[in-house]
């Protein structure tokens, strides 16, 4: 039986699938290729930073790990390492992932994540590379880079 990671209480906990949401989990294409796509992978880019960059923005890189859906929502966790300004963690992170069509849309809504801070983006995925917009405080910008194939990092 395939167990679900779930973010309780700031605590990753597994939680055992029926076999009818194991099976409809699995029905819908777009959710294999997006698990598929982003584990194991890097999103190697650069962020802007609104009124400040004007020379085609910073470098960053998140390392994804793993990428499981809630069965019966549109929440995703995404466990992955984020390295930002002088911090760099692993952590899950439930995500909302909307479609628009065959496109995934990562969506976060003043979502808080644990020693980064709260943030609003919207980031779509296509042909192997990610463009959007992001927001944390007053500071904003534009977000956009490759997916690369990786291996998984030790922790």
């Amino acid at each position: 039986m395939t167990r679900l990671p779930i973010l309780l209480a700031g605590v990753l906990s597994f939680l055992p699938l029926s076999p009818a949401e194991e099976n409809a989990s699995e029905e819908d294409p777009r959710h294999a290729a997006f698990r598929k796509q982003l584990t194991n992978a890097r999103l190697v880019g650069k962020f802007t930073v609104k009124g400040r960059d004007t020379g085609g923005g910073r470098e960053e890189e998140y390392h994804i790990i793993s990428v499981d859906r809630v069965p019966g929502s549109d929440v995703w966790v995404f466990r992955a390492r984020v390295k930002y300004g002088n911090k760099d963690i692993t952590l899950p992170m439930p995500l909302q992932v909307k479609w628009a069509d065959k496109t995934p849309v990562i969506t976060l809504e003043e979502t808080t994540i644990p020693g980064l801070g709260t943030f609003s983006t919207r980031l779509v995925i296509y042909d192997n590379q990610y463009a959007g917009i992001w927001k944390h405080g007053r500071n904003g910008g534009q977000m956009f880079g490759v997916i690369k194939p990786g291996e998984a990092e030790e922790e």
